[in-house]
């Protein structure tokens, strides 16, 4: 299963609310946050139309997968450690001995993942890199998860403007920076290399706001909390089942593809997953931010957790849609603009990812209970369940469909897993 959206959290009142209050309070929350992703949405197209125009054949695709690579390489300090850093920093006032003991945990165990992960790809990927690139790598990589860490901190201080200023800075530099390399005509890995220092380099202007903000306020990675530690390692244990069961599914499946088909082919497919990995940024970031710190903090009333999911259930499954239909209605218009008149061709594909990107949003709005109980055994039979019915539906469907199986198994798959997370709530709500 992909990785759920990276939860923040902050801490808002338990009173019951009606279907109407919890609408107007969602809509509300969601608009910093979506201006926000937005803005990263809107770099990335960017980026997207001019490897698409400039990058040549594969070049979509190469950068996806390259994107993944950065995924698999972060998973566990995004996936986990953020997520339950911002949640226990929420409550917290900033500088205060138990802020500084969760944040300083959060940050020695991404720094020590992270070096255990160059560690990895250099034993791993030594022939085709090398010391030296497996090091800036690292390094940038490292930049990149401290900068998001910052972040996510500030969104749970409530610091929305500075946080949506930095997702703006992050987007501007990353795409600039790949945008300036292909404009200057350099071969793809230094346009890739150029995306993930400009990404890197965000993490200098996200220090002055929180700084200010008294995030960093007497932090130090000396005399690390055991209770800390031990908190964020469970989180990690949930995330260990988002990178093995989500995103390298996810790169395996993207390798095969490119093994076995023309660049041009998978750039029709990378297309529509492109424009699929924008808006889901979108939506994601607001599940994140606003849905999931309200279910977080009902975990201790199951009836108000399960009403309160059931408005949003309503509200998501009309509002999103309503936005893909308006994407497929302009899939024609889109294509062509969004990254090139060649990949018109790719609207043959665009009807089962759009169907399954639909299911796929309330499976998360499903999903995000078990983060908020913390429950790490049952969220990871989910993932592999999803990884392995996955699994099964490409086996059965690549043969016979060719690229386009890849989508409908997308759709098959997010469509089972909707029927039995909605079949399990409904049970639990009947006993409850």
């Amino acid at each position: 299963m992909p990785s759920l959206p990276r939860p923040s959290a902050t801490v808002p009142t338990r009173r019951p609310q009606g279907a109407g209050s919890i609408w107007r309070g969602f809509v509300r929350g969601s608009v910093g946050t979506g201006v926000a992703m937005a803005a990263r949405a809107a770099g990335a197209l960017v980026l997207n139309k001019l490897l698409a125009v400039y990058g040549g054949p594969g070049a979509l695709t190469q950068f996806a997968q390259f994107q993944n690579l950065m995924g698999l390489f972060g998973a566990l300090p995004a996936d986990g450690i953020q997520v339950g850093a911002t949640a226990r920093l929420a409550p917290l006032r900033p500088g205060t001995a138990r802020y500084r003991a969760w944040l300083g945990a959060a940050t020695a165990l991404t720094l020590s993942l992270l070096s255990l992960g160059g560690l990895v790809l250099l034993a791993v990927n030594q022939a085709a890199w090398g010391p030296g690139p497996v090091l800036l790598f690292t390094l940038g990589m490292a930049a990149v998860a401290m900068q998001a860490l910052l972040s996510t901190a500030l969104l749970a201080a409530g610091q929305r403007r500075a946080y949506v200023v930095q997702a703006i800075v992050l987007s501007v530099l990353s795409t600039s920076a790949a945008g300036a390399a292909l404009w200057l005509r350099q071969p793809l890995p230094w346009v890739l290399g150029c995306y993930l220092g400009g990404q890197a380099l965000a993490l200098l202007p996200t220090l002055g706001p929180a700084r200010r903000a008294g995030l960093l306020r007497g932090l130090g990675l000396r005399g690390l909390s055991p209770v800390a530690v031990r908190g964020l390692l469970r989180f990690v244990l949930m995330a260990l089942g988002t990178l093995l069961f989500g995103r390298a599914v996810d790169y395996a499946v993207r390798d095969y593809l490119i093994r076995n088909f023309t660049p041009a082919r998978t750039d029709l497919w990378q297309a529509v997953v492109r424009l699929s990995d924008n808006y889901s940024l979108v939506v994601g970031a607001v599940l994140s931010t606003v849905f999931y710190p309200r279910l977080a903090a009902l975990a201790a009333t199951p009836a108000q957790a399960r009403r309160y999911l059931r408005a949003v259930l309503s509200l998501l499954a009309a509002g999103v849609a309503g936005g893909l239909g308006l994407v497929f209605g302009l899939r024609d218009w889109l294509l062509p603009l969004l990254f090139a008149p060649r990949l018109l061709a790719a609207r043959e594909l665009l009807a089962p990812q759009l169907l399954g990107d639909w299911a796929k949003f309330l499976v998360w709005a499903f999903i995000y209970q078990l983060l908020a109980r913390a429950r790490p055994l049952p969220y990871l039979a989910v993932q592999a369940a999803s990884a392995a019915l996955y699994a099964a539906l490409l086996a059965a469907l690549l043969p016979r469909l060719g690229l386009a199986g890849v989508v409908w198994a997308h759709a098959a798959r997010f469509g089972v897993l909707l029927v039995a997370c909605g079949l399990s709530h409904l049970i639990i709500s009947k006993k409850g």
